[in-house]
Parts: C-alpha cells; structure tokens; sequence
C-alpha cells in the first residue's frame, strides 16, 4: 500500500505542480504562445491511455504493467527536468501522461486484487484523500521549486520518490498469473484514445481558440462521431477494451455519471478558490495553500470516514448521498462570496466543501469493482477513472469560461489605467484604489457566479444516486493479480 500511494501522489501531483512554473518555463524555453500544451499534453494522454492499461492489467496481470507504466513516468519525467526546448518538453509530458494514467488506474484496480470487498473502500479512501491533498500542494510545492531552485526540479524530485516506489512495488505486489487469452482490442483502443483527446483538446482550449470556431466544431462533431462508432467496435471485439456487456451495467453507467459530475465540481473548487484568494484577498501563493487547509481537512476525515463505513454494501448510496448533498452545499455557500469575505466564514464554507468532496470519488470506485466480476477489475476501475478525467477537464473548462467572462462583462466600464484589461484579472492590481475595489468586487462576484452555475450539474448527481443499486459482494479475497475471477454480483445485460 505504501508503493501504490506513493505512485498516486505522484502522478496527481504531475497534473498540478507545473502551473505555478508555467510563466518562468516559458520565459527559460522561449514558448509563451504555446505554454499552455504542456499541461494539455499531460492530461491528454494520461486520459487517452487510461481503458487500455486497464484492459491490458485485466489479461496480463496487473503487477508487470504496473512496474512498466511506472518506469515510463519515471524515465519522462527525467526527460522534462533535461529539456533544451518546449517541442521536446511537451513530448516529454505526452510520454509522463501516458505512465502516469496507467499508474493511477492500475493503482485502483490492483486494491481490488489484494484487498477483500468489505475492506475496499477504507483502502480506496486513503487514495482519494492523496489525491485531494495533491491537488492542494501540487502548485505550491511547484512555486517553491520555481522560486528556490529550478522549475526543472517539479519533474525531477520524481525520480528519487519514483525509485523507492518501484522498489517496493517489485518486492510486494503479489505475481500475477494470467496470460492474454484473446488478441488485443488495438482498434477500440484508438477509437477510445481519439474521443479522449476530442474531449481534452475541446476542454482545454474552447475558449483559447472560440467555443463556435471551426476547429472546435470539427472537434465535437469528430469526437461525437467516434463515440457512435466505438459500439459497432466493441461490439465485434475478442476482447474489447470497454466491454459493452459492462458498459450496460446500471451500476457503472450511473456511477460512471456521478463520478464526472463530482469531479467537474471538485477541480472547479481546487483550482479556482486559490486563484480567488490570491487575488480578491492578496495572499501570497503559498499562504494561498494555508487558507485552503479546512477545504484539505474536511477532504482527508470524510474521505476515511466514508471508506470506513462503505464496508457495508447498503450503506454506500447513503455515503454517496451524503457527499453529494453536502457539496452541492457548500457550492451554494461559496455561491455567496464576495470580497470583504472573513477568513472564519471562508474557512466554514471550505471545509463543508471538501467533506461533500471527500465522500464521493472512492465511494463511486468502490460501488463500480464490487458490482463486476474480479476479472473486469482493470476495465471497470478504467471507466470510473476515464469518466472523472474527462469530468474534471470539462469542469476547469466550463468554470474558467464563467469567471473570465462574467468577470469582463462586469469590468468593462473600469477604465484601462496603467495598463487594466478587463480580460486579464491578474492586472486588477494596475488600478488606483476605489476602482481597484470595485474590480476585486466584480472578480469576487464571478467567482462567485460560477459556483452558483455549476450547483444545477451536481443536483442532477444527487437524482442520479437516488437510483442507484450498490451490489453485495462476497467477502474472499483473491490473493493475487490476476486470479480467478469472483462472481459478479450484478446481472449485467448483454448489450
């Protein structure tokens, strides 16, 4: 268990300690007009990448894989730390991102292997509350770098944690037995990986490149079109990389849903809340990641709490539920923010905020590997994570195309004194005081805007738990990677 939350950290620390280091890799590489891929390239591929590492764990057996996709994060990350140029450091984070979502999917699948259903969710939380904390720590441990030594080291502190990893994870992690019975799904496995990167490249630069461009409509109407074609493709499979007959599971459609709903809200909070401290209240980045340790506080206790008690199968939609409810909460409390906001009621909306956060991701996991056969671990594990990818890029998108437009729309009237664009909230500090105060007034009210905004998506959460059915699973434990598979515990249609 200690190798695989080491790998976690590490790979959820990789999709956020490079953003604080962004301006000065650009300044050092000479790539301003480009930056934003080496972000981009990370996330799309860890997400491409992600149902066939799970499919190829469930017939080959987890471990090797695990050790290989390791491995490859380990090599690209001393690749990004050594880059002479942006080409090659993108095609670094490309080649990270491909290690890094095999390790964090193999890393769930391979809880199911060795620990027995009733124990899974308290395991799974430990994860969940990781990846939480990471998303926190990420850019200040990646400003620190920046500022102290060399944004180079953000990649490069990988490889001594990365190696201890390994070590123990080669020594540990039980041998894996199976052997692939049936070819490789290669063309679903491109197919999948094409719609993926539709969705990211749409996500990640909508509204860079214009929501109603020609490029983005391409994207989505290409994407929408590979989406219809996968089916046909999985259908004809040996050994499809999302089965159909899964994918018609009740449990792991619903499941699948919440989980990129819960996600979207979730990095929507994690990645724009420092972004209004920092600016409304004028907070450095660092003391930013101490104003958020309620929001990390209420995340880590919920998160073990509700592992804890998902040991029962009944009460997992009661825990889901729960954290749902609880973080459409504090949505709408963070709805309410403004700029003259004290640090007491910030904190208490905060961490109301992440104990919602922190009783859903693992609880979701957990119902989807209980409701399918041991032998499906891999694939189901795949879609869960495939679907909070996707869900967390559409989320950061969406949120981001709120506040910029809704914080332009009210700055407008400002005048551009030494240099203010009501585009760019980062140049609100430009303005002479009382029009300053109205500026951080106008960023504080789209802030809060966009939560209110992004409230309605996780409502349709909480209807969508309401029929969900979480599945009794027996209580053995399969001793191994890629033993013989457990019954399922859910009827699932054939396609």
């Amino acid at each position: 268990m200690s190798a695989l939350i080491l790998a976690v950290l590490l790979a959820a620390l990789d999709q956020t300690i490079v953003s604080t280091a962004l301006p000065r890799i650009a300044q050092d590489l000479d790539g301003f007009d480009d930056i934003a891929w080496v972000s981009a390239a990370y996330l799309l591929a860890s997400t491409a990448v992600t149902p066939l590492w799970g499919k190829l764990g469930d017939m080959f057996g987890r471990k090797r894989l695990y050790l290989a996709s390791t491995s490859i994060f380990l090599i690209a990350s001393v690749a990004c730390g050594l880059a002479r140029n942006l080409p090659e450091l993108i095609g670094a984070r490309v080649l990270q991102g491909m290690g890094g979502g095999g390790m964090i999917v193999l890393t769930f699948a391979l809880v199911g292997d060795i620990v027995a259903p009733a124990a899974r969710g308290r395991y799974q939380g430990m994860f969940g509350s990781v990846y939480g904390v990471a998303s926190i720590v990420g850019p200040l441990l990646g400003g620190v770098f920046t500022d102290r030594l060399s944004w180079r080291w953000a990649f490069l502190v990988n490889l001594p944690v990365g190696v201890v990893a390994l070590a123990i994870a080669a020594r540990a992690l039980p041998a894996a037995t199976r052997g692939a019975k049936a070819r490789i799904d290669y063309l679903g496995a491109t197919v999948l990986a094409a719609i993926a990167t539709g969705l990211v490249l749409v996500t990640s630069f909508g509204e860079r490149w214009g929501w109603g461009s020609p490029a983005i409509v391409a994207l989505t109407a290409a994407t929408v079109a590979l989406a219809v074609l996968l089916v046909p493709v999985e259908r004809r499979a040996a050994a499809p990389v999302l089965p159909p007959a899964m994918l018609g599971s009740r449990t792991v459609l619903l499941s699948s849903l919440i989980g990129f709903l819960a996600n979207a809200a979730m990095f929507a909070v994690l990645v724009y809340l420092p972004t209004y401290l920092q600016i409304v209240h004028g907070v450095s980045a660092t003391l930013s990641g101490v104003f958020m340790l309620p929001l990390v506080a209420g995340l880590v206790v919920s998160q073990s709490l509700a592992g804890r008690w998902a040991a029962h199968a009944e009460r997992l939609r009661v825990i889901l539920l729960g954290g749902l409810v609880a973080n459409l909460a504090g949505l709408l409390l963070l709805g309410t923010i403004g700029a003259g906001t004290g640090t007491l009621v910030l904190s208490v909306y905060f961490l109301i905020t992440g104990v919602g956060i922190g009783m859903v991701p693992m609880v979701v996991l957990t119902t989807v590997q209980n409701s399918v056969p041991t032998a499906d671990l891999g694939a189901a594990s795949a879609v869960v994570t495939f679907s909070r990818s996707i869900g967390a890029a559409f989320g950061v998108a969406v949120f981001g195309t709120l506040l910029n437009t809704g914080f332009a729309d009210r700055a407008r009237t400002l005048p551009t004194a030494g240099g203010f664009d009501a585009a760019r909230p980062d140049t609100i500090g430009r303005l002479p005081g009382a029009l300053r105060d109205t500026a951080l007034e106008a960023f504080a009210h789209a802030t809060a805007m966009g939560y209110l905004w992004i409230a309605p998506a996780l409502a349709v959460g909480v209807v969508l738990a309401l029929f969900l059915r979480p599945a009794r699973k027996s209580d053995d434990r399969t001793g191994s990677a890629g033993s013989a598979p457990a019954p399922a515990q859910e009827k699932v249609p054939s396609a």
